[in-house]
């Protein structure tokens, strides 16, 4: 049996020839975490623990499953003691996407077949050291050998964007655009709150020491990331609550947040659910998308937090959160308005989403997030999302990934599980192939470009 060959993933012929059609279309990545400050320098990387490592908080967690000492992931260890540590366990990733991930980027990208472990972790080291110093690898020549057409970052609204105007007059192969990340003005209370008052202030000149202020400097980093070819917002809450708020009541919860007063669960989400029919407004009046994350808890793994910070791989996912009566205001409220995207992270809420969206045509199914990105858990929902809404208007797939080099291999294993999941409709003959053929290309491809408008 091969290991990541032509058959990877792909049960029948028919997902072969399916996935013969898309492997080679153009990447369109709406949702990423790239360092565009790494990607416009394309001084590359010195080793391969930078490349797979050293920003993957996915690799982290299993990491410290394994019994590895943290200083051996995020610590003061050198690059080479943290590969050394991570080949050492490796083997016993099987299973976890994570596994496959960094195997095929090693196949893909650097044509290494050996699978990693403790006895071939030097010899992995060694060559893709020497490879990492060659033009080839770094990150510009990358995006273009995996063929990326477009890419969308994740940036907070206080950004000035000076990455994205370096990026425009310097980079021509790619089109790389900002997304308007918007979950800081909505953490009223917080110290990240006070935090992005203070910044919104310095980054528009417009005083934000008036809730009118506030709103007006909002609106305005707004348009700015639309003159930077911004197509979408990005919000992400673990409970995402939509109902009228008058404009009245939104000021007032600021002014108390301002004097410092504590306030209740209820100020807070009529706050939020102000600012977020504020933002359906501002998308809708430019024609973005509207991507909404929900049921992530963040920083669950208290001393994780306390001894590393955020995103370090402590955060969970709950069942426990309401959508439907939750989501119905703003859905209704801009019904054929704006694009809108529902991302959630626990698949016991696809009944919901999936529903929500055949009863909304400006509504789409998101990729699946986070601890879904699998070959398992991409399977199961596009079979679900297609028997109750249409696997058409599924919104494809984003790499939501820190990590440049794995574009390519996260790509590849979405379009191998959605070949393999048509073809086997093909295969109980419940789908011409000629209709397969057009739905895998228009999810691979079409359908994320046109939704997006890009």
């Amino acid at each position: 049996m091969g290991f990541l060959g032509d058959r990877y993933l792909l049960d029948s012929e028919t997902a072969e020839e399916l996935y013969a059609d898309i492997e080679s279309l153009p990447i369109v990545d709406p949702h990423t975490h790239a360092d565009l400050t790494e990607i416009i320098a394309n001084d590359g990387w010195s080793d391969i623990w930078e490349v797979e490592g050293a920003t993957d908080h996915y690799v982290w967690s299993m990491m410290r499953k394994r019994g590895i000492p943290e200083r051996k992931i995020t610590g003061e260890a050198s690059n080479r003691e943290k590969w050394l540590a991570l080949a050492s366990e490796f083997p016993n990733f099987a299973g976890n996407p994570s596994y496959e991930w960094i195997h095929l980027d090693l196949q893909r990208r650097f044509g290494i077949e050996k699978p990693i472990s403790e006895a071939t972790a030097e010899e992995i080291w060694t060559e893709t050291k020497a490879q990492l110093a060659t033009p080839s690898m770094r990150p510009q020549r990358l995006l273009e050998e995996m063929n990326v057409e477009v890419f969308c970052t994740t940036d907070d609204p206080t950004s000035t964007l000076e990455n994205h105007e370096r990026a425009e007059r310097t980079i021509e192969s790619v089109d790389i655009r900002p997304t308007w990340r918007v979950d800081r003005a909505l953490h009223v209370g917080r110290d990240t709150w006070y935090e992005f008052v203070d910044q919104l202030e310095q980054t528009t000149g417009t005083g934000t020491g008036s809730f009118s202020g506030f709103l007006e400097a909002l609106e305005e980093t707004h348009d700015y990331f639309a003159a930077h070819g911004c197509r979408a917002s990005d919000l992400s809450l673990e409970q995402i609550v939509t109902r009228p708020v008058s404009q009245r009541r939104a000021r007032n919860v600021y002014r108390r947040a301002l004097e410092g007063r504590n306030l209740s669960v209820n100020e807070v989400k009529d706050f939020q659910a102000f600012l977020i029919e504020m933002v359906g407004r501002l998308n809708a009046e430019k024609g973005w998308v509207t991507q909404l994350h929900f049921g992530a808890v963040r920083d669950y793994r208290g001393q994780l937090y306390d001894t590393v910070g955020a995103d370090a791989g402590g955060d969970v996912s709950t069942q426990s959160i309401e959508l439907t009566d939750n989501l119905e205001y703003f859905l209704n409220e801009f019904d054929d308005e704006t694009e809108i995207i529902l991302y959630t992270v626990d698949p016991t809420h696809y009944p919901t989403i999936a529903t929500i969206a055949r009863a909304f045509p400006n509504v789409s199914v998101g990729p699946a997030w986070w601890f879904n990105d699998s070959p398992y858990g991409i399977e199961e929902q596009l079979k679900y999302a297609g028997s109750v809404d249409l696997l058409f208007n599924h919104a494809g797939m984003v790499s939501d990934s820190r990590k440049l080099i794995s574009y390519g291999s996260r790509f590849e294993m979405f379009r191998r599980t959605l070949a393999n999941v048509v073809g086997e409709m093909v295969d109980r003959e419940r789908v011409p192939m000629a209709h397969a053929e057009h739905l895998v290309r228009h999810l691979a491809y079409d359908r994320p470009k046109s939704l997006y408008g890009f």
